[in-house]
């Protein structure tokens, strides 16, 4: 597994985040396209704010083995990741619409 691999499959876990979080709780869903933007940028950000703490990319694959803690980690961050990065979108619609 590369980096780029487990990058991807990052953005691919903050976009199920986002359309998991949307789905369960119809307030915060701007249908497939909005929860797709919202996951994918929700979960580049935090990945890249967290990233410090040890499990980026690089340093899961840092032994040329993938460190499984350190990819399930990465995981639960871009899953959640996804899903308050589709909290915040709905939180500046509602105070750009006031």
């Amino acid at each position: 597994m590369t980096d780029t691999l487990i990058s991807i499959i990052s953005v691919f876990i903050g976009i199920l985040g986002a359309t998991v979080l949307g789905a369960a709780k119809k307030k915060y869903s701007f249908g497939f396209t909005g929860n797709t933007l919202a996951g994918v940028f929700g979960s580049i950000f935090f990945i890249k704010l967290f990233e410090r703490l040890g499990f980026d990319p690089v340093s899961i694959m840092r032994t040329g083995t993938v460190n499984y803690i350190l990819l399930t980690i990465n995981m639960l961050v871009s899953f959640i990741g996804g899903a308050i990065g589709l909290i915040a979108i709905k939180y500046l619609e509602k105070k750009m619409n006031k």
